[in-house]
């Protein structure tokens, strides 16, 4: 028995009934929406013959079946001449289930259509010879169970030649039954079904069946109708009051219709408690949305009472995402004062990795590198995207003019960030670092480490030419210039006294699109001739990539399987120092066969990494069962391994691949917001709608600006273009 029945209990439920029976509780009526009558719209539908009349039906949430219908449309209001029977059962069965909105409606039907009826004293008075099968029929048919009450009927039938259903159960019944058709072909995108079954089942069409008419409305959309969509969610908000649905309907409306469309929609809000817009949640958001796609593309404009609006919600609030979405629609406008203003504001509320990025970018566009150094130092391992702007904030902080007398822990943490990232920028600068305080050696150890890491970086090569000239290094320099002659001009000049150009100060990359990496850096500029240190100035010493680099040699040509196990190791990592994976590959593979468990283990693990580095995701995951290893490298290997099997299987359109790769990487470790983002992404583009705007919304409360940006691109891919 449903909790409602043991809540009222009889003596509660016999009272509400003796008021039903004087009067006070009658049903109201309403009409459903005429979803045929083309003249509301001008558009006409395919799908569906003629126009359907407007039928009066109950609001309660339960429809009057055709019978009763087509009473009311040929006069049976007026007294039979001989009394008939009344068919008390589904009164009797609402009354025991303590349903009281469908017991008021039962009560109005069976009056409408017998006006000399009485109900009875108490509905819950167990008649004489109650019908237990009719009794389990309705039962079913209360549990949704239609598909049982259909085959009940029949058994019925079939043991009883004479029985026959009470119409009342036949009609609802069947209006149950259409209603999950129509439910069934929405959410597998059958949007003509849906159309024509909401055509043909009117009484589905009302305020008590809210989801029915949205998704109708969707069906329209979803087949270039945007102006009967637009009838739909315009009926709901005429016709219906409550206020939960009204909202959730303009917020449905903003995912499929055009925008002059959901305006009209917009102005028929009404007044809330306390004067406020009942619609005020949908405005906010859709000015959230465009504030967002101005933060994606300079040149998109953004109405300015939105703009205005995403500024006061900013102010007024206590959260970060409003003030975030700000910062980057002032950042890629270059308007970085303003910008600053509104990440500040966002990292004061929460200091998170997309804040500080986007601060930093700010500050760096104002050339206050060594602040954007501080703030994203903390998040660098965050994702790719704030390492590249660590690195870049690092690199232009080396390379300011005049040259920065940095604290030893700064210089240090710089230095083991470049190595770690191998980031040639980042190496050229400490090289131009270590010449400006004439720390010549250690200058030329980082131009060589950076053209190890890019053999054809230019800038590295004059520095290093620079600086085997000023140390007296004849032959080095002549074969700098051999191998850059006929491509830099300027490697040439150094040493024969003509005047060289003055290099420029570094400069920061433009902020380009949240779609690609948003802090791409962009490899600065020599800076002008180096000067000696002040007297006061500390002789800081800058350290290159680290002992084990210099120790390693690999820069001649040699057959791994000629070396000892432990030699062919070493050869690998220098390898992969020098970033030739696939030799490092077949280095690894001979260290495979050591007698050192250990060299055997190692061997393991550099292949592995090899083959990630090159994206060979299957060799890498079979190299990484090789040897077994510890817990810590097993769980980084195959975190590594997955995370980019399903960013392949994205690139390459296997969606469902992505979402399973993702799935079993989820099983042993969080997932990362960017892959989250891939994940939502992949939803998307498999139509999974309720899962990519869950994944999307998950991510918009973290204060992610990709979650704001996926749920805008969600709405405007189920909108169809005018």
């Amino acid at each position: 028995m449903p909790v409602a029945a043991l809540v009222l209990g009889r003596t509660c439920l016999a009272g509400f009934f003796a008021a039903v029976v004087g009067g006070v509780a009658i049903a109201h009526a309403q009409h459903h929406w005429p979803i045929n009558d083309d003249h509301i719209s001008g558009e006409t539908t395919d799908t569906v013959a003629a126009p359907f009349p407007v039928q009066e039906v109950p609001t309660a949430g339960e429809q009057m079946p055709p019978a009763l219908i087509q009473a009311q449309a040929s006069g049976a209001n007026t007294a039979p001449d001989t009394p008939q029977e009344v068919d008390e059962s589904a009164l009797r069965y609402f009354a025991r289930q303590g349903d009281t909105k469908r017991l008021e409606i039962e009560i109005a039907r069976l009056r409408a259509l017998y006006p000399q009826w009485t109900p009875p004293a108490d509905p819950l008075a167990v008649p004489v010879n109650v019908d237990e099968r009719l009794e389990a029929m309705w039962q079913l048919y209360s549990e949704g169970r239609l598909a049982a009450a259909r085959e009940a009927i029949a058994e019925r039938r079939s043991d009883e030649a004479n029985w026959q259903p009470p119409q009342d159960l036949l009609d609802r019944l069947a209006l149950a039954e259409a209603r999950e058709r129509l439910v069934n072909a929405s959410e597998i995108d059958q949007y003509e079904t849906v159309i024509r079954v909401g055509s043909e089942n009117p009484q589905l069409l009302t305020c008590g069946e809210v989801d029915v008419l949205w998704r109708v409305a969707e069906a329209f959309a979803q087949t270039d109708r945007q102006t009967r969509a637009r009838d739909a969610y315009r009926y709901i908000l005429d016709s219906c009051d409550t206020p939960q649905e009204r909202l959730a309907t303009i917020q449905n409306a903003s995912q499929q219709l055009t925008p002059p469309l959901l305006d009209e929609l917009l102005a028929l809000e009404r007044t809330a408690d306390g004067g406020a817009g009942e619609f005020e949640p949908v405005r906010n958001d859709l000015a959230r949305d465009a504030v967002a796609r101005g933060g994606d593309d300079a040149t998109a404009t953004v109405p300015a009472e939105q703009l205005a609006r995403v500024e006061q919600l900013a102010r007024a609030g206590d959260a970060a995402s409003d003030a975030r979405l700000l910062g980057w629609y002032y950042l890629v406008r270059e308007n970085h004062a303003e910008a600053e203003t509104w990440f500040r504001m966002a990292r004061e509320r929460e200091d998170s990795a997309e804040a500080s990025q986007g601060l930093a970018l700010a500050l760096m566009a104002r050339s206050r590198h060594e602040e954007a150094e501080a703030i994203t130092y903390r998040w660098r391992n965050e994702s790719d995207e704030i390492r590249a702007v660590y690195l870049a904030a690092a690199a232009n902080l080396l390379g300011a003019e005049p040259r920065p007398t940095l604290a030893q822990d700064v210089l240090g943490r710089i230095v083991a960030e470049v190595a770690a990232a191998r980031d040639v920028p980042g190496a050229r600068q400490l090289g131009w670092y270590a010449r400006a305080w004439e720390q010549h050696q250690t200058a030329g150890q980082w131009f060589s480490t950076a053209l190890r890491w890019d053999a054809d970086d230019e800038p590295s090569a004059y520095g290093l030419a620079l600086t085997r000239h000023l140390l007296g290094d004849t032959a080095g320099l002549a074969e700098i210039k051999r191998i850059w002659a006929g491509r830099s001009d300027r490697i040439q000049t150094v040493g024969t006294g003509a005047t060289e150009p003055a290099p420029r100060a570094p400069t920061i990359a433009p902020l380009p699109r949240a779609t690609q990496q948003r802090s791409e850096t962009v490899a600065p500029s020599a800076p002008a001739s180096a000067q000696p240190a002040p007297a006061s100035a500390p002789q800081t010493t800058v350290q290159p990539t680290g002992s084990a680099t210099s120790r390693r040699t690999c820069a001649t040509h040699a057959d791994p399987r000629h070396l000892s196990a432990e030699a062919a190791l070493q050869r690998g990592w220098c390898l992969m120092d020098a970033n030739r994976p696939m030799e490092a590959v077949d280095a690894f593979a001979v260290a495979l066969g050591g007698r050192s468990e250990k060299t055997r283990r190692d061997a393991a693990w550099g292949q592995s990494l090899a083959y990630l580095r090159v994206e060979l995701v299957d060799e890498a995951a079979v190299a990484a069962t090789a040897q077994p290893q510890d817990a810590r490298r097993a769980n980084e290997l195959q975190r590594s391994i997955l995370a980019q099997r399903a960013a392949g299987a994205f690139e390459h359109g296997r969606y469902v691949e992505t979402l399973l790769a993702l799935d079993e990487r989820a099983r042993i470790a969080p997932e990362r917001l960017d892959l989250m983002v891939l994940r939502g992404y992949a939803y998307l583009n498999l139509r999974r709608v309720d899962d990519a705007q869950r994944v999307f919304q998950a991510l918009a409360a973290t204060g992610s600006r990709e979650g704001v940006k996926g749920l805008a691109e969600l709405r405007d891919a189920l909108t169809p273009s005018r």
